[in-house]
């Protein structure tokens, strides 16, 4: 296996050659690798960056999901548990969209320790960037039913991480809040 700063630094590399020139929902369509970073960096932080692979898989959570990338080629690249990781976060994108929601909650709570961090991380990122100073009726709409859901799998998450079980909870506060 890789050293754990050498680890990391090829999943980011991977992460945004593979996301290259995608854009963000929310927050002005920035570059997609944002959205990772944050991931990441939530990870690492809440786990003290003791955690190589996880921060990695932080880092290569979508890739399966919006890329080409395969399970097979991150086990080679990065290691099982990072591929194990990754795949535990990627949802299935030939069902439609209420049913990939539906089984995001009924499936969280079965999930692997990491793959409940990872979630949980994910979500935060994800309602941070639906919060606006100025938001429009659509995205008050969208924020709502995002936060509401996210509420939802991330009940099935909880326990795993003090810190970021906080971060979630400041995060649900500032989406209703903006309200």
């Amino acid at each position: 296996m890789l050293p754990a700063v050498h680890l990391i630094s090829e999943a980011a590399g991977l992460a945004a050659r593979r996301h290259n020139g995608m854009a963000r929902k929310g927050r002005g369509n920035e570059p997609y690798i944002n959205h990772l970073a944050e991931v990441a960096n939530l990870l690492a932080t809440a786990t003290d960056g003791a955690d190589a692979e996880l921060v990695a898989a932080g880092w290569l959570h979508d890739t399966i999901e919006d890329t080409d990338t395969t399970r097979e080629e991150l086990a080679q690249k990065f290691s099982e548990r990072v591929a194990s990781l990754v795949v535990e976060c990627t949802d299935d994108m030939s069902l439609p969209r209420a049913t990939r929601r539906q089984k995001q909650i009924e499936d969280a709570p079965h999930k692997s320790p990491g793959a409940k961090l990872i979630k949980i991380a994910d979500k935060i990122s994800n309602i941070g960037a639906r919060v606006h100073a100025d938001p429009t009726t659509e995205e008050r709409g969208d924020l709502a039913d995002y936060t509401g859901w996210a509420e939802q799998v991330v009940a099935g998450c909880r326990g795993g991480n003090r810190w970021l079980d906080t971060k979630f909870d400041d995060a649900v506060r500032a989406a209703r809040a903006s309200l």
